[in-house]
């Protein structure tokens, strides 16, 4: 068992400390290459997966409403932690809600469960980019239009993708093959960007980051028990979808403070924090899965 998890979870960490100590080093600018990424590798791993024979959108959508009840559900139940904590709830609920499905996310759950479940990953992260970018703009900006999330790469290969899904539509070989292969590079660098971003925030608030730690995966696990039983999932989506639940807040949360001022250190705080305790969560999520 032990070696098992191992396998599963050290190479996803031994890239991410790759990427931290290439930055450590050399201190590269990493955003071209995160643009890069979110517009081109990532858009084409997403239309590769949901435009092939494979993906039959029916088989995920119980996973895609779990995967919703576990970001809105975690809003809900540690919203009256933000009173205590003396924090506001636009910089400590998107944190909760909104796990590092990409850069750890996809790559974590095909090593523990295999290739055969890619398209279960990259449908979760689908809907997490897609709740992310309206209602979690929406938390940051009242002012958002929902117009904006159509000139975003990864939600128009989501469209494409699933318009070629429905209709049973193939891309000729000669198209499909590169598109697969720009798709593969996304998923070690995401990783690779993931230990470098890390670098770039601080813990100058221990108190806040500690507590958003913890409560982050423990109401994501929670949650995910709590709505399994109204879920009819197979085992393979049902372990899925608790190494999803258990997955530290994501980078973009910090990104996204950063961009509409709503005190980005503190977010910082809070995906610092919780990467390191993802170092526990993770384990205990897949053991759960898994065994």
């Amino acid at each position: 068992m032990f070696l098992t998890l191992a396998n599963i979870i050290l190479p996803v960490f031994l890239i991410i400390a790759v990427g931290a100590f290439y930055s450590y080093q050399f201190k590269p600018d990493i955003r071209w290459v995160n643009k890069l990424n979110m517009d081109v590798f990532i858009p084409a791993l997403i239309f590769s997966v949901l435009s092939s024979s494979d993906f039959q959108l029916i088989n995920y959508l119980h996973l895609a409403l779990g995967v919703v009840v576990v970001v809105l559900g975690s809003g809900l139940i540690l919203w009256p932690l933000v009173k205590p904590l003396k924090v506001s709830a636009k910089t400590f609920l998107p944190p909760m809600m909104f796990n590092n499905t990409g850069n750890m996310g996809i790559p974590l759950l095909v090593l523990a469960f295999g290739e055969a479940a890619l398209p279960a990953a990259v449908t979760i992260f689908i809907t997490v980019t897609l709740l992310h970018f309206t209602l979690g703009l929406y938390i940051l900006d009242r002012r958002t239009r929902l117009s904006s999330l159509f000139k975003i790469p990864i939600v128009l290969a989501s469209l494409v993708g699933l318009v070629f899904s429905y209709f049973n539509f193939h891309l000729p070989s000669s198209l499909a093959l590169p598109v697969e292969m720009l798709g593969q590079v996304s998923i070690p660098l995401m990783l690779f960007a993931l230990g470098v971003r890390l670098l770039d925030v601080d813990l100058s608030d221990m108190r806040l980051g500690m507590v958003g730690a913890i409560a982050c995966p423990v109401s994501g696990i929670l949650l995910a028990y709590l709505v399994a039983p109204l879920l009819t999932l197979p085992d393979q989506q049902w372990g899925i979808l608790l190494v999803f639940a258990a997955m530290p807040p994501a980078v973009l949360n910090f990104m996204l403070a950063e961009q509409y001022q709503q005190e980005p250190q503190r977010v910082a705080s809070i995906v610092l924090a919780g990467n390191f305790a993802s170092l526990v969560f993770i384990p205990l999520a897949l053991w759960l899965a898994l065994f």
